[in-house]
């Protein structure tokens, strides 16, 4: 354990430091997840006049929406060159099938799962449990699609069970760190939330960090307003920030093992 903290450590400014490289060249990132959003709030406006025709347009969206963003983080973290703005455009289509089918296998037993449970008086609490659970097994989702490759959907779902079982210390350390001052209940929130299409809506995506951050600012004490500018000027940010530092942190795990990890610590210090 007094090798495991230390090396750990080392671990996260090596992503947050590779994570700072990322930003600064391609700080396209941010205009570009406004443009996303904008475009996911317009096609969210219009599906609501379409009935179920409309909720499935938004599926469809989404896919392309989060694809597009996947396909950016890719070559933010596993590319060299700064990102111009025909990039953004090269992008369109990334991914669209890998978010459309995990999202569909994910999706559908936890529709049937909510219509068997509205008749079960614990069935919220049931449903809320399974939610949490897909919060965690599946968080790596995102970046097992634009950087495993893994092909098959149910591939990527295992792979990241098993990075989960693996990296659990690792990969969850900084989201305790962050949500820790707001208590259990806005953690389970946030879960609920995100379990249902495991990081991959992309307004989800962007709903962590702008609640993290009204959080903050209601603790500063700011007025309403003040704090809603600040929320919604620096939520992309902080949202391509969050991503990139999951792509690093990911990168890193999966690039060496824990004995690594700990046998290089022991190597540094010898040295």
């Amino acid at each position: 354990m007094s090798e495991f903290v230390p090396a750990t450590l080392q671990l996260y400014r090596q992503a947050l430091f590779a994570t700072w490289q990322s930003l600064t060249r391609n700080w396209l990132l941010v205009p570009a997840v406004m443009i996303l959003a904008v475009l996911m709030y317009a096609a969210t406006g219009m599906a609501m006049a379409f009935g179920m025709l409309g909720g499935l347009l938004l599926g469809v969206a989404n896919a392309f929406v989060v694809g597009a963003f996947l396909g950016l983080l890719e070559q933010a973290v596993m590319g060299a060159r700064h990102m111009v703005w025909r990039d953004l455009w090269d992008v369109a289509g990334s991914y669209f099938w890998d978010v459309i089918t995990i999202g569909f296998i994910v999706w559908v037993p936890l529709q049937i799962l909510e219509l068997g449970m509205q008749a079960n008086p614990y069935g919220p609490a049931i449903v809320s449990a399974v939610f949490l659970l897909l919060f965690i097994l599946l968080n790596p989702v995102p970046e097992l699609i634009y950087q495993s490759r893994a092909g098959a959907s149910l591939e990527i779902l295992k792979d990241s069970y098993e990075f989960v079982l693996e990296n659990w210390i690792e990969w969850f350390f900084p989201l305790v760190v962050i949500l820790a001052p707001f208590g259990l209940s806005f953690f389970f929130s946030i879960s609920s939330r995100s379990g249902r299409l495991i990081g991959l809506d992309f307004l989800q995506l962007l709903g962590l960090p702008f609640a993290v951050l009204s959080q903050w600012f209601q603790a500063l004490g700011l007025s309403s307003s003040t704090a809603m500018i600040l929320v919604l000027c620096l939520t992309p940010v902080a949202a391509v920030l969050m991503m990139l530092f999951r792509g690093h942190l990911y990168k890193a795990l999966t690039g060496s093992s824990r004995r690594q990890r700990l046998f290089q610590r022991r190597q540094s210090m010898g040295n």
